[in-house]
């Protein structure tokens, strides 16, 4: 028998120092164990009844007794898995159901489920686009977007860009500078996930018209948030019906357990089923998941007051902030950025946030390069499509509203912004001493956010 060499391989050790630089930069992240379902409040190991801030738990349906028990009764009757992918023996009627649902919900005729959103991304533009096309990305679109987007190009030669976030015109420039292309296609989030700002959808859809572009929506984060009845950016606009394909997820308003979906035409749906890696290669979604995941639609389209109290909240909360004297970015979705000076201080800080029982998780790399900490957003790269984490929106952040069985919330995200003028400390950063003279009266706002029924 040889034995087992104990001499770390050069990988070892280059993830090993970079793991210790990561503590010694104070970014280095750590889980913190819940030992009760997602809720307003919930029980964290080692530290009791805690606010939580940090999920997207919009609705707070994850831990409805209806999504529940529909989740239990797809357990019971379908059984753990599918242990097979879909077209050879892993489609269930629960698989129908909920895509039926999920096109109804935004307003298409076919959806197409995926284990999660960032799955469904991989999916689309690797399987849809060919070398003759061209597909535009905002500046501030999602990682899972980004990574779509170099996949694509890798497997299909397509070409691929960046538009200035929320820049039509530098958009309408780029479209017009395509005519060569056979398809044209525009990707955008709906709510950008760490601003929280809305794409100005009806004069984004007039630039794609115009340019006879194919315009694509991730509404992950505006699915159950945003429109009267929660059917997302398009009801937010009075457009459902007129955005050719939307993806979204499952793991975040609707149940918040996993899974995402490609929302379209039914030639496009069955297009996906036919071709899509991510669809041919994988196991569909648990059943359990997608019954609770459908019973989240249905719970959403018979309460859609609940949207409206996501929305009364997020204004509560953003206002009582204010009061307070910190300055969130300006918006109107659930999710509101507080600034701070550092990364490490807004990591520090949510420390102390939990120490007074309050979770709101700051995090860094890979979401926050190392040392380039600035305003907003990101600089543009040297060439390619983000070459690099300098287009990674900078500061650190988490995304972060609330919610429970029977309440909806606001939250609040922990961003970093430029550098104090003195970087010695935290406790050097204006923003931060603010946070510490208003911990007390922070902590109280929480309590009352967390007792809106």
């Amino acid at each position: 028998m040889t034995a087992t060499s104990t001499t770390p391989s050069a990988l070892e050790s280059r993830l090993a120092q970079q793991i210790e630089q990561f503590r010694r930069d104070g970014v280095y992240k750590r889980f913190n164990h819940l030992e009760s379902p997602q809720a307003a409040r919930v029980r964290m190991e080692g530290r009791g009844e805690v606010i939580i801030l940090s999920s997207n738990n919009y609705l707070g349906l994850s831990n409805h007794p209806t999504v529940v028990a529909a989740g239990k009764r797809g357990l019971d009757r379908y059984g753990a898995g599918t242990a097979s992918v879909r077209f050879i023996c892993g489609t269930f009627s629960i698989h129908r159901d909920l895509e039926v649902a999920c096109a109804r919900l935004v307003g298409t005729e076919a959806a197409m489920s995926f284990v999660s959103c960032w799955n469904a991304n991989e999916a689309l533009p690797a399987t849809v686009l060919t070398e003759n096309d061209l597909i535009l990305s905002d500046q501030l679109n999602h990682a899972s977007i980004i990574d779509a987007l170099r996949l694509a190009k890798s497997i299909t030669k397509c070409e691929t860009g960046v538009y200035k976030h929320g820049d039509l015109a530098d958009l309408d420039q780029k479209l017009a500078a395509a005519k060569d292309r056979a398809v044209k296609m525009v990707v955008s989030d709906g709510v950008f996930s760490m601003e929280g700002s809305i794409v100005n959808l009806p004069a984004l859809m007039e630039v794609c018209r115009r340019h006879g572009a194919v315009l694509w929506i991730d509404d992950s984060h505006a699915t159950g948030v945003l429109g009267k009845t929660g059917r997302g950016t398009a009801e937010h606009f009075g457009l459902v019906g007129q955005v050719d394909i939307i993806t979204s997820t499952l793991g975040k308003a609707l149940g918040g357990a996993a899974g995402g979906f490609i929302a379209g035409s039914a030639t496009l749906c069955d297009f996906i089923a036919q071709r899509a890696r991510p669809q041919l290669f994988t196991n569909a979604l648990p059943a359990t998941v997608a019954a609770s995941a459908l019973s989240a639609i249905e719970v959403l389209e018979a309460e859609p007051g609940r949207v409206e109290k996501l929305r009364d909240n997020t204004r509560y909360f953003r206002t009582r902030l204010q009061e307070l004297g910190f300055k969130p970015l300006a918006g109107e979705t659930p999710i509101i950025p507080v600034i701070l000076g550092q990364t490490a201080a807004a990591i520090r800080m949510s420390e102390l946030l939990l120490d007074e029982g309050v979770f709101a998780t700051g995090f860094g790399f890979p979401v926050v390069p190392q040392g380039q900490a600035h305003p907003g957003r990101p600089r543009p790269g040297a060439g390619g499509l983000y070459p690099g984490r300098r287009e990674a929106r900078a500061g650190l952040t988490r995304r972060g509203p609330i919610g429970g069985a029977g309440t909806i919330f606001a939250g609040v995200l922990l961003k970093s912004g430029p550098p104090a003028a003195d970087a010695a400390g935290i406790e050097s950063c204006f923003p931060c001493r603010l946070w510490f003279r208003a911990a007390d009266r922070f902590v109280a706002t929480c309590e009352m956010v967390a007792r809106i029924t």
